[in-house]
């Protein structure tokens, strides 16, 4: 635990332990894996915490080695776990992703049924300190784990709202986790209308607005009450459209060009470092979306889903290297 003070930014969502193929082909064919954490949520939470930022994580891990190892990884990677709990009934969730070549995207087996964090409830949030909450990022996952996780994750929203904190919400679309395609829809959309900063990829804000253009998306959320609105949009960088700072703006920002495409997973959570840190550093609008877009650039470059998050040191030199762009 970094602090004993109250923390500053709050995550919540679910860390599974995930197995990387060490060499290509299918699952059935791999046998030697490397151990590390996976998870959305723990992504983001990971990369603020490396920038400096005092980051706490609610979640449940199972009392098994899985579960540990979890809250060591994190808790190494300086996250305040005080609201990481230790289910005795219900495993740590697992997954195996292989490894993927040219550039794809890896396919991965999941074993999450029945974890800890799919009991994640309302009683999770009861010793809650907001007393020095300023961000609160949350994503579409907890929402689809159960029933009492989707009523935590608006109850997380309300309380982060009621303290004065700024929210962030990056939709992170699971389909096979919901009952149905409109249950996912209406959901998402419902808890996109409680944040500041709306973050979807193009595809997912597609599927969730019925729109198809950056603009028709982002008002969607703009006249439910957004803020902002940022769009992924992948090797081509990200679209903005909002008013912060009361300056109301429109643009695109051209993504940064990667020579070798290692893995792809994490990249949109990398982008949602970039965005999110940058503008709770206070800068505006358009160097947010630049620093989303090196950081997506930077987490396909390397195997595994937050390694390629930098800290505050590493940002500094990497930002140093485009001195016409990060003025």
């Amino acid at each position: 635990m970094p602090s004993k003070h109250a923390p500053n930014i709050l995550t919540f969502g679910e860390a599974m332990t995930m197995f990387v193929a060490e060499s290509s082909g299918s699952l059935a064919e791999v046998e030697h894996f490397r151990r590390r954490i996976a998870g959305a949520d723990t992504n983001v939470a990971i990369g603020l915490a490396r920038l400096g930022f005092h980051v706490a994580w609610l979640s449940r891990v199972g009392a098994d080695g899985f579960g540990e190892f979890i809250r060591q990884t994190l808790e190494q990677e300086g996250l305040d776990c005080r609201y990481l709990t230790t289910d005795p009934t219900h495993p740590t969730g697992l997954l195996f992703k292989e490894r993927a070549a040219g550039g794809e995207d890896p396919r991965v087996s999941y074993f999450r049924n029945g974890s800890a964090a799919s009991q994640l409830s309302r009683s999770d949030a009861d010793n809650l300190d907001l007393s020095a909450l300023k961000h609160l990022h949350a994503t579409g996952i907890p929402p689809a784990l159960s029933d009492s996780a989707r009523d935590l994750s608006h109850h997380l929203l309300q309380e982060a709202r009621a303290a004065g904190a700024s929210i962030s919400f990056d939709p992170n679309l699971r389909p096979s986790l919901w009952r149905s395609e409109g249950e996912m829809r209406d959901t998402l959309n419902h808890l996109a209308a409680q944040a500041d900063w709306v973050l979807p990829g193009l595809a997912e804000g597609r599927l969730l607005t019925g729109q198809d253009t950056p603009e028709g998306i982002s008002d969607f959320y703009l006249e439910r009450g957004a803020s902002a609105v940022v769009i992924k949009l992948g090797p081509d960088g990200g679209y903005y459209r909002g008013t912060l700072g009361g300056r109301e703006e429109t643009f695109n920002v051209p993504g940064f060009a990667v020579a070798e495409v290692v893995d792809t997973v994490g990249a949109g959570d990398a982008f949602a470092v970039g965005t999110v840190s940058a503008l709770l550093d206070g800068l505006d609008p358009r160097q947010a979306v630049l620093r989303g877009n090196l950081l997506g650039a930077e987490a396909v470059k390397v195997i595994g889903d937050m390694e390629g998050l930098p800290d505050r040191q590493r940002l500094k030199a990497l930002t140093a290297t485009y001195p016409e762009i990060f003025a």
